[in-house]
């Protein structure tokens, strides 16, 4: 079996890629080859030596021809570019989410249509694809029915993507499967260009020492997700047999991955409550519209039985995805957190 991970060196590329290594199968058949493809390859990971793992670096339009020089059984495609840089950028975000989107959907097709394996993708979609619009207000809690209405491009192009992986399933070019990210907090490293990157900044920097900026207001509302159940999520739904019953993944409906729904205030009591109050005086409320227009504009409250259907669960509390960060990540705390680049990720 070989498996490739698109983004595998971002953030939850590569989380999702040390997970397979650690088992070093799919579904329960061994993985042969790992391909890990990025544009960009952070210097000495342990996922790169690993013997099973193949490296391919560059921009993805223009290395698919590599990745598909032999037969691709599973695809995770979870490069992308992120909420406020596509809000500044149309074009970027046209050619990184759309274009390259498209361009992978016709590489696995031709694979198909000359008779090699129909590759099971799963596409790493967001809640962003969901908003209100005038005279359509969003239900109580969200769920896979609800109609999406994107108040922003990356969530508009994350949209069509869907859509795009939907038909090429029903038209058998490929086996497409959606999961839907919740926010995923708490992130290690350098902030990256997305809207919400706060919500995990105004945990990570506090704890190491440094001043946060929160943007919105104490008591907006979100859906978030830790990493751990994120990349669960991730390979649940890559790894769900089809058809209908607990467990099994029916019809080409996306899965909105299971959310916490929090405050941004009880976040950042819960930060006082776990690392004291000179941690958390370190975060300063300052007001930035647009960021708040893009967050707000994501719902919060899910209906998660669809994801339920398939044994997943959504975190406990805020209380304990923190203290997964801590867990996980020991150096990033009290100042010592290890300098890593700015990451392009879903």
């Amino acid at each position: 079996m070989r498996v490739v991970i698109t983004g595998a060196f971002g953030f939850l590329g590569h989380r999702l890629a040390t997970t397979l290594l650690q088992t070093r199968t799919f579904g329960g058949v061994p993985i042969e080859r790992l391909v890990l493809a990025d544009r960009v390859v952070a210097p000495g990971p342990p996922v790169a030596t690993d013997p099973l793992v193949d490296l391919v670096h560059g921009d993805l339009t223009d290395r698919l021809a590599d990745i598909f020089a032999h037969p691709v059984d599973v695809l995770f495609h979870l490069a992308a570019a992120v909420s406020a840089e596509c809000e500044a950028d149309f074009d970027l975000g046209m050619r990184a989410n759309l274009d390259t989107t498209r361009a992978l959907l016709e590489a696995a097709r031709a694979q198909t249509a000359a008779g090699g394996p129909v590759p099971r993708v799963l596409f790493a979609s967001s809640l962003a694809v969901y908003g209100a619009g005038p005279g359509l207000p969003p239900p109580a809690a969200i769920s896979e029915a609800t109609l999406p209405v994107p108040q922003s491009s990356y969530g508009t192009q994350k949209l069509i993507c869907e859509q795009l992986i939907a038909d090429c399933t029903r038209r058998g070019f490929i086996d497409g499967r959606v999961a839907r990210l919740m926010t995923v907090t708490v992130r290690p490293g350098r902030p990256n260009a997305a809207a919400s990157g706060f919500l995990s900044g105004i945990i990570r920097e506090p704890l190491a020492g440094l001043p946060a900026t929160c943007p919105v207001r104490p008591d907006l509302a979100v859906a978030l997700s830790s990493p751990r159940r994120a990349v669960d999520g991730l390979l649940c739904v890559a790894q769900a047999e089809r058809g209908t019953g607990p467990g099994r993944l029916e019809g080409r409906l996306p899965v909105n991955l299971p959310a916490l729904t929090v405050s941004v205030a009880d976040m950042l009591a819960t930060l006082r409550q776990v690392a004291g109050d000179a941690v958390a005086d370190l975060v300063t409320m300052s007001a930035d519209p647009a960021v708040e227009a893009i967050v707000a504009s994501w719902p919060a409250v899910f209906d998660n039985r669809r994801a339920a259907a398939l044994g997943l669960r959504p975190d406990p509390d805020f209380r304990s995805v923190v203290q997964d960060y801590l867990t996980d990540h020991p150096d990033a705390v009290h100042g010592t957190a290890p300098a890593q680049p700015a990451r392009r990720t879903p």
